[in-house]
């Protein structure tokens, strides 16, 4: 009789329990199971990954440009005619692991990866911390050119972890540590391993309507590269975010973006971008 009374007990308290948190879900404005929500909106700051995921089973299509040098004025239309390409695709396999595979035109370059969450900010915690691990495969390279060419040459990879907090309902901020390891290098130019640290913050102005701004400090560049500094604006549109970008970095992938930005702001050297996101 005690254990059909404690199985009814436990029945009722589950129960209970589940209807707390359906209605606790409801309330998407501030938080969802005590964890802080909408911390960004979009799955990247400007160029760098933010600790937002994708939900289990959710898929988003990406698609991304960054076009040449504004310096060169009408010459090149302002860096139109020099557009460099990323589509893509992300899945979130379940609601704290996602993977995503893309194709870059600039060095012909295949991106896959996997984010996977850490620790979410909540009433017990502070952060949100998520890890970000990501391979390239250089597929510009030939064997004409580096005749010993063997396919691990064409690899780079990169581990960031992506450290946030939503201090309030207009700022996020975050904090991104990096490392790149380029199986293909010119030691008289580049290190193999190259350190990068910085991050960048998201401010809400309007409801659908949010400007960010990202830097990272590479301690292992060469001199005649900058450090990337970009500028982007957040557009909600129904079912994708739409992100206007101004770089000094033209490459899309983290193993280029953070080793060998090129332009320089102050000489007006930079470039004009977007990343569109369509979630299904």
């Amino acid at each position: 009789m005690k254990k059909i009374l404690m199985s009814t007990c436990l029945f009722l308290a589950t129960i209970a329990y589940s209807q707390d948190d359906l209605l606790n879900s409801l309330d998407t404005n501030q938080t969802t199971e005590n964890y802080s929500t909408a911390t960004f909106k979009a799955l990247q700051l400007v160029t760098l990954q933010t600790t937002k995921m994708p939900a289990k089973k959710e898929f988003y299509f990406v698609v991304s440009h960054r076009f040449g040098s504004v310096e060169d004025g009408l010459d090149s239309f302002f860096g139109l005619d020099n557009a460099t390409t990323k589509l893509g695709g992300i899945y979130g396999i379940t609601d704290w692991l996602s993977v995503n595979l893309s194709r870059h035109t600039l060095n012909k370059m295949y991106e896959t990866g996997v984010k996977y969450r850490m620790a979410r900010q909540g009433s017990n915690f502070p952060l949100d911390i998520v890890g970000y691990s990501v391979a390239d495969i250089n597929t510009f390279l030939e064997k004409k050119q580096y005749p010993g060419l063997e396919f691990k040459h064409r690899l780079a990879y990169v581990q960031q972890v992506l450290i946030s907090r939503k201090v309030n309902e207009k700022l996020s901020l975050e904090l991104v540590p990096s490392f790149v390891h380029k199986n293909l290098y010119n030691p008289d130019i580049e290190r193999d391993n190259q350190f990068s640290f910085g991050g960048g913050g998201r401010y809400k102005i309007t409801k659908r309507l949010s400007v960010n701004l990202e830097y990272m400090h590479n301690f292992d560049k060469p001199k005649f590269y900058t450090n990337p500094l970009s500028v982007g604006l957040d557009v909600e549109t129904g079912g994708h975010v739409f992100q206007l970008i101004f770089t000094n970095s033209q490459a899309m992938s983290e193993s280029a973006y953070l080793t060998n930005a090129s332009g320089e702001w102050g000489k007006g050297n930079f470039f004009f971008g977007f990343n569109l996101y369509r979630v299904f």
